[in-house]
Formats: structure tokens, sequence, C-alpha cells
């Protein structure tokens, strides 16, 4: 339960897993963390955790920045010129939620294609690639997965579909980006290796301020030459840290140790899924709640969506000590490790009494 207060009184925050807090040993391990100077890159708690996340992916080298958005526009700016077009999911993080910066920073646009569960269907990804000469049209030089994809609801993008979408560019001559911020999640939730799982990306940016708890940070891998020019464009992004072994050292005590506890999360999502699904006037089906992320509906008629604002829903839950987010009648609440079983229950509780009481 977190000491912060809604009303006076203490609230279950299932707004994001970016709220999560370093552990004691967490803390432990940042303040005994050996510090460089990483411009120089001679930090070498920095240097430790790109060694051991480009290994844990199965890639040659890795580059520590500051979020996923930079790393992912790294990504971007690695693979394209000024010009070049991206494929991407419509609900893509990249696409939507880094501020344009695709286009301000890499001048690319975007060819974003849609599907409910992430994947990005080979039909259509066939059909949009821009291979020709033709001046009409900007080239395709780059296909990015989001693997879970949030927007989706926290989905597992099917390793089939990442296969053949591999294939496809593979022999177009086109590098795969993940946007990995939380990868962790579908290596937990499926069983399949890290390494299998990241095997058919050129680059991938692995999140370590959400649900493994870190406060700061991402680090980007990929092969050697693509991470020496990362380490450019991160100085060039503003993301050029000098004693960065002390928060470094806590996304390596993530790697380390939270990784499987992201278990805990996706079984406790499922109670809540299943509990919102018994509740009259919400629509959620548990079956597609594959990870830590719980996306629901309120019907359109309900009385706590007044003109689809949601607002009120939202300030109701919040008075009663619960925060999630969302806008119309679409909503999200997240597990993650800060989370208790009591913390749990106590926001079932909640949507039920808030829920059935309108």
């Amino acid at each position: 339960m977190y000491e912060r207060a809604v009303a006076g009184a203490q609230v279950v925050d299932m707004r994001s897993d970016t709220v999560t807090r370093p552990s004691p040993e967490m803390r432990d391990a940042m303040m005994a963390a050996p510090l460089g100077d990483d411009v120089f890159r001679d930090d070498d708690t920095v240097l430790q955790l790109e060694e051991e996340v480009a290994a844990y992916l199965g890639k040659e080298a890795g580059v520590f920045v500051p979020s996923g958005t930079m790393a992912n526009q790294i990504a971007i700016r690695i693979h394209t010129r000024h010009g070049d077009e991206v494929i991407a999911h419509s609900g893509a993080h990249l696409f939507n939620y880094e501020s344009g910066a695709q286009a301000a920073l890499a001048g690319i646009a975007v060819r974003p294609l849609s599907s409910d569960d992430g994947t990005l269907p080979l039909d259509d990804v066939q059909k949009n690639l821009h291979l020709s000469d033709d001046p009409h049209y900007a080239p395709t030089t780059l296909i990015a997965f989001e693997n879970t994809n949030n927007q989706c609801g926290g989905r597992i993008v099917p390793q089939k579909n990442i296969l053949e979408v591999a294939a496809l560019a593979g022999e177009a001559g086109i590098p795969l980006h993940l946007d990995g911020a939380r990868v962790g999640n579908a290596i937990v939730a499926t069983g399949i290796s890290s390494q299998e799982i990241a095997a058919p990306f050129h680059t991938i940016s692995m999140c370590f301020s959400k649900g493994l708890g870190a406060p700061i940070g991402s680090v980007l891998v990929g092969n050697r030459q693509d991470m020496a020019t990362a380490i450019r464009y991160r100085k060039m992004y503003g993301g050029g840290m000098r004693q960065a072994g002390v928060i470094a050292a806590a996304a390596l005590y993530a790697l380390k140790n939270h990784v499987p506890e992201l278990a805990v999360d996706h079984r406790r999502a499922q109670e809540i899924a299943v509990g919102l699904a018994s509740i009259p006037g919400v629509k959620i089906d548990p079956a597609e709640v594959d990870t830590n992320l719980v996306y629901f509906s309120l019907a359109d008629d309900h009385p706590l969506v007044q003109e689809g604002e949601g607002g009120v829903f939202l300030r109701a839950l919040a008075q009663e000590g619960l925060l999630i987010t969302g806008g119309g009648t679409r909503f999200r609440a997240v597990l993650h490790r800060d989370l208790s079983q009591d913390n749990v229950d106590e926001a079932l509780e909640i949507l039920n009494r808030v829920i059935g009481a309108a």
C-alpha cells in the first residue's frame, strides 16, 4: 500500500507499472555500485549492464539510455534515412506516445497497420512495403513490433507472426526493431527463452522502469556496429550520462532478480479480470488478458460514463482509494510488484462497490 493520499486516505495505485519504487535491496545495490564517467565509457556498472542485457537477448552489444522512448528513437535513426517509412502497429508507442519524435528527430513517416492483438498481418505488411524506385513513395526501411502490445491490452504478439514478417522482411533486406518495453512479461508468460524471442530482431529496446521495478532506464541492444552508432545518437539526443552506474545498478539488479516475479503480476491480473467480468455493466474477456495490463470497458449507457467522458468513473474510484487510468468508456488497471495480494483484493472490492452502486 502506498503512503500517498487521495482525500486523506491511502490508495491502491494501479495507474501503471511505472509507479514502482526501488526495493531496499535494489537501493543497496545502487549505493554500492562502482561508478565512472559513462560518456568516457569508463563506468563499469553501465558496461556490465549493457553486456548482460545483450547476452540475455542474444545480441552482440548494448547501450544504456534514460528511457524507452530514447531507445526506440535511436533505433529508428540507426535504421532509416530522412524521408523513409517505418511499418508499425497503429497502436504502437513509438507512433502514438513519443511526441512525434520519429518525424522531428529522424524525419520519417510511420505506416500504421491495425489488428486487435498487436500482430502485423502478413498480407497487410506485404501490401504496404514500398521497395521500388518510384519517387512518389517513401521507401520502407524498417518494420517495428511492440511486444507486449500496450494498446491491444498487453497482448503477447505470437512468435509465428513475428517470424513470418521477419522472413518477408529478410527477403527485402529490411531490418526489424522490437519495442520491448515489457518484453520481460512476454518472456515469462510464454516460456519462450529471451534469446528466441529476440532472435528475429536487429535491435531491441528493453525497459527496466516498468514491471521490473528500477527507477530509470532502458537498454538498446543489437550488433556492435549499430550500437557504436547508437552511442553517437544517444549523445546527440541528450542521453549521455556521467556517473550513470548508480541507476544502471538498479536495472542490473532487476535483470538478475525480478524477471521471474512478473508471473505474480500476470496471475493477479487474471484475478482482477475475472472479478471485473462478474460485474454487470463491465465488458472484458479474461482470456484476452495475457500479462499484467487489464483493459476493460463500461457499457456505453452506464451511469458512470457521461457522454463517453469517463472522468466521473475515475474520480469515483479515486475517492474510494483506487487509481487507474482511461477515458471514454475504456479503462486500464496495471498490476505490478509494489502491489500486495491485499491491494488486489481491496481493488476488486472498490470496483464492485463503485460500479455496482451506480
